[in-house]
């Protein structure tokens, strides 16, 4: 949000404040309290906020993939500096521009995307109080009221003009590749071994497989740009260098689901162009579905037979994601699945509460299903899915309304990329859409939505494609769809 109109008054107190704050930070400073120092740039972020909102939302977005998260340090704290916090006020302000008549566009609220965002968070506040660690919950679902306030609400708003979209993208690459640079130096010097490639790209991201999920959903944006052919030359050789870069760096990552993630986006890419029809689609999904149903058991014996593991052949490395007898990562991955569906069993509807799954699966899990890297107490991390990690804390209602997320914003997007004219729309349309199934595929086996890392390019994402839908591309009153504007 952007107040464009400044009256006087209100300049006389901005440079008044900031003096203020100025005069306060010197004499802080002489008396040997150099932390106060930071009240002028404390000052310049609320300032900021207060009349260039989106520009401190863009600021966010920049140090995301350099913020620190102080989980991995000896504070032990689990909050990501200074990202977070700076997320968390922009929150307050949005709030705060709301309340002082800076309304947000309506269409954006009646939205079929925005609808069952709504749904999905309301259902989060449901089970936040029924939950069974309440102040866990409650932290949980405010994270989450944070992420989509700020980077589907307020960027959807920004977006309105297109010029913003392009700069949300390129504002989150270009830090993403000098934490890739850092990463692939770390790795080097470790002799590039698998074991190294887990925690090289640490403290920026917590491990390999949230740092490659944030590229895999870059790499189909990064493919539309050399697409556009309405692009400046800088633009497209700078995306081969961009592309080349995530390419690099998803091989070396040793992240099996980021690898399955880009090949299921580029079926996604095949049926768009091929114009294969939404009936035949959906008719192959339940046809695998119930293959799998019909010969599961066979399956399970087949994929337990195989006893290739996670190592630096890449051969050996893809055969590993069928190994479900000895492979400690695929077998760990089993344990947290089946205790989501076991506490599921126990709480059907309103689930345990947000955030509470690594608390409380540990008495959920067998003898016979543990690994060597499980713990008695289970408290090692989450349900290693975006699907069932709700089940187990939501309930059904939970998981149905965030798969509900995916196949309405699924469907508004195919509409523009079927029916827009406009090569630049259907471009970032698709872009976008890609980009997200590559998170969608490997949400099904880790999930990073409760993290910033990966929230701001998910709701950005999806932001991007409800703007073009209301603002950039629109449905004519005799049914035919045209395109509202060609300036994407």
């Amino acid at each position: 949000m952007v107040i464009d109109s400044v009256k006087p008054r209100s300049l006389v107190l901005l440079y008044s404040t900031v003096l203020l704050f100025g005069i306060a930070g010197t004499i802080a400073f002489i008396l040997g309290y150099p932390v106060f120092l930071a009240l002028p740039v404390l000052a310049l972020v609320i300032i900021s906020g207060i009349y260039r909102l989106e520009n401190l939302m863009y600021f966010a977005v920049l140090i995301t993939p350099l913020s620190i998260n102080l989980a991995k340090t000896s504070l032990g704290i689990g909050v990501s500096l200074p990202s977070e916090p700076l997320m968390f006020g922009i929150m307050l302000l949005f709030f705060f521009h709301l309340f002082t008549g800076n309304d947000i566009d309506k269409k954006i609220l009646i939205h079929p995307v925005s609808i069952v965002i709504l749904i999905h968070l309301s259902w989060m506040l449901v089970t936040t109080i029924t939950s069974t660690m309440f102040i866990v919950s409650f932290k949980a679902t405010l994270a989450q009221i944070c992420y989509i306030t700020v980077f589907f609400y307020l960027a959807a708003h920004s977006f309105r003009n297109p010029l913003n979209i392009r700069k949300f993208v390129w504002l989150y690459m270009i830090p993403l590749s000098l934490v890739i640079v850092y990463t692939t130096l770390n790795h080097a010097a470790a002799g590039f071994t698998e074991k190294a490639a887990h925690t090289s790209m640490v403290p920026f991201y917590n491990d390999h497989t949230a740092y490659a999920a944030a590229i895999a959903m870059y790499i189909p944006v990064v493919f539309g740009f050399l697409d556009d052919k309405g692009s400046r030359k800088l633009v497209r050789v700078t995306a081969v260098f961009f592309l080349i870069l995530f390419l690099v760096a998803i091989v070396l990552s040793y992240t099996r689901a980021s690898w399955l993630s880009l090949v299921a986006a580029l079926v996604c890419y095949f049926i768009f162009l091929l114009r294969i029809r939404t009936w035949f689609v959906i008719s192959g999904i339940l046809g695998v579905i119930v293959l799998y149903l019909s010969f599961q058991t066979r399956i399970k014996m087949e994929l337990e037979q195989t006893d290739e593991q996670s190592s630096t052949d890449y051969t050996s490395h893809v055969e590993s994601m069928s190994n479900i007898s000895t492979d400690a990562s695929n077998v760990e991955r089993l344990n947290r699945w089946a205790c989501a569906f076991r506490m599921f069993n126990e709480k059907p509807i309103t689930g345990w509460g947000p955030g509470t799954y690594m608390f409380q699966y540990g008495p959920f899990q067998k003898s016979s299903e543990k690994t060597i890297i499980s713990t008695n107490f289970g408290e090692a991390g989450n349900a290693h899915s975006e699907y069932f990690g709700p089940l187990a804390e939501q309930g059904l209602p939970g998981s149905v309304f965030f798969i509900l997320i995916g196949v309405v914003v699924i469907w508004r997007a195919s509409r523009i990329i079927i029916y827009s004219s406009d090569k630049n729309v259907r471009m970032l349309t698709k872009a976008f859409l890609l980009g997200l199934v590559t998170y969608w595929v490997h949400g099904m086996m880790n999930n990073f939505l409760d993290t910033e890392k990966a929230s701001v390019p998910f709701w950005g994402f999806i932001a991007a494609i409800v703007a073009i839908d209301l603002y950039h591309f629109r449905s004519s009153a005799n049914g035919k769809i045209t395109d509202a504007t060609s300036t994407v």
